[in-house]
């Protein structure tokens, strides 16, 4: 398989984890102790107000607050107007990552709180709430085979498929719930006792889990491998596993698969997250990669088919998730010294 001429951009943006800063421009303290996140739609200024919970958090003494959980808690726990600001910022999160070309919204309610039954709650919720207002299949993100039950109990199959993330040789209890659902799955490479290291223990993986996948009656259309990106500034042979394992797997199952790895991983610890996270993307995609976990605003296959492979700026990123930048001195200088 050549560059694929289709990516499957799972969007990560309705995730109870994503932060904002409350010294940024997207939250505002009004004056009187409460505070409200501040959005833009279709030109109009919008924004809802946190709960006070939320402003008493440790994480808010840090400056910074988990904007899609405190609008999560306000659409599902406020009242009046403060309840639908808070479901309609959900639903704007829905609406604009289905309109940048998403083919599945990542939905993932797992650290809301350590309490079980309202999570499995919660997740029945939104995933109600995304689905009125988009027209693509959800993504039931989670480590608890509970929640992915609850979610894909409610999907809306007539849109498409569902999505699990994800399934491994460590949780494969989930591949029997997939397949009685109809969903397609993300399948990680993740060993049943550890991490693989290497490209061969990557590939390894991923085989002795296909087995398990198709034996549950999923076929090989449905599933989306992760191949495990890990940050280059770690290692820098991190970026080439992952193009080595797609390359691997393509010549292993063919066009058939497809894959879905969280690839903003590649950039943590280092300067401009977001053209490192692209110019990896393009990379990957160039070699087979059809698909990842993205934010679909900045990475989607109209971007990629665009993409200017000769700016200076997309050579430097290019060395650098290839392992090329030792260090990666040449990229952090020309970070530090604004030509990137």
């Amino acid at each position: 398989m050549g560059t694929p001429s289709e990516f499957y951009a799972v969007a990560e943006n309705i995730h109870c984890t994503l932060i904002r800063k409350t010294t940024g421009k997207f939250v505002t303290e009004n004056g009187d102790g409460s505070a409200s996140v501040l959005y833009k739609e279709k030109g109009q200024e919008k924004s809802f107000p946190l709960p006070q919970k939320f402003i008493d958090a440790d994480d808010w003494k840090n400056k910074k607050v988990k904007h899609l959980a405190a609008a999560m808690w306000q659409g599902y726990y406020g009242e009046g107007d403060a309840k639908q600001a808070g479901i309609e910022y959900i639903e704007y999160w829905a609406r604009i990552q289905e309109a940048n070309a998403s083919a599945y919204l990542d939905l993932n309610v797992d650290e809301f709180s350590t309490d079980l039954d309202e999570r499995i709650g919660l997740m029945k919720w939104l995933v109600g709430i995304v689905q009125n207002v988009s027209n693509i299949p959800v993504s039931i993100d989670s480590s608890s085979l509970d929640i992915i039950k609850a979610g894909l109990s409610v999907c809306d199959t007539s849109r498409g498929k569902p999505m699990v993330n994800s399934v491994s040789l460590e949780k494969p209890e989930a591949i029997e719930t997939a397949a009685g659902a109809g969903a397609v799955i993300i399948a990680g490479a993740t060993g049943a006792d550890n991490m693989p290291k290497t490209v061969d223990e990557r590939v390894a993986n991923c085989k002795e889990l296909m087995k398990v996948i198709e034996a549950a009656g999923i076929p090989k259309s449905d599933v989306f491998f992760d191949p495990l990106v890990f940050p280059v500034s770690v290692d820098k042979i991190n970026g080439t596993a992952v193009i080595d394992t797609v390359k691997e797997l393509r010549n292993l199952y063919g066009d058939e698969i497809h894959f879905a790895p969280g690839v903003s991983n590649i950039s943590f610890g280092l300067p401009n997250r977001k053209l490192i996270n692209t110019v990896f993307t393009h990379v990957c995609w160039l070699a087979g990669m059809d698909g990842g976990i993205v934010d679909p605003r900045h990475i989607n296959i109209n971007i990629l088919k665009g993409m200017d492979t000769t700016t200076e700026a997309y050579q430097l990123a290019k060395s650098l998730v290839l392992g090329e930048d030792e260090w990666g001195m040449n990229y952090i200088s020309a970070s530090r010294e604004g030509k990137i």
